[in-house]
């Protein structure tokens, strides 16, 4: 299972890899029961793990970089239901760049949780190097949205063939 396919589903607890994708929704299975289902997008919303931001003092972080300090710090991981001081606390000395005054101790609890999640499931946390966030960006740019459009500024506009209309009025 790969990090960059592991999304968290608004209303829905917990992480879930993404199977496929749909125009109106996904199939995602669950990492806690494997459970597989349809999440339709007109109730739900998904965030890609890979995508998620945290609020610093510096330049924002990504998630997987906190999860990777959170990994590699030898301080007791906190349970998921700890109280907000205990959280605080554990973050200060995991990640002190973190911005307290904008990551709430929801935030914090989830990040916990979902460490947790990763790691029970054996998923490797891969953090993007400049490298790669780079050519990311430049394979973005370089591809033209779609064929179609790449060749309507080729095409001329039809030319209108108006029909003489003759008036057939009384005289």
């Amino acid at each position: 299972m790969d990090y960059n396919k592991i999304v968290s589903v608004t209303g829905l607890p917990g992480l879930f890899e993404l199977l496929s994708s749909k125009s109106d929704g996904a199939v995602v299975r669950s990492l806690d029961d494997n459970s597989t289902k349809f999440v339709s997008t007109r109730q739900h919303n998904f965030s890609h793990l890979e995508s998620i931001e945290v609020y610093t003092t510096k330049e924002n972080t990504n998630l997987a970089e906190l999860f990777e300090a959170m990994k590699n710090n030898e301080e007791k991981m906190p349970e998921v239901n700890a109280d907000n001081k205990t959280l605080k606390a554990y973050f200060e000395k995991v990640y002190p760049d973190l911005d307290f005054d904008r990551v709430y101790s929801s935030d914090m609890k989830k990040m916990v949780k979902w460490y947790h999640i990763l790691d029970k499931n054996k998923i490797e946390i891969k953090v993007k190097t400049e490298e790669e966030k780079e050519a990311a960006a430049e394979a973005k740019v370089a591809k033209p949205a779609h064929a179609e459009k790449a060749h309507v500024k080729d095409m001329k506009p039809q030319q209108s063939n108006p029909r003489k209309i003759e008036s057939r009025g009384v005289k």
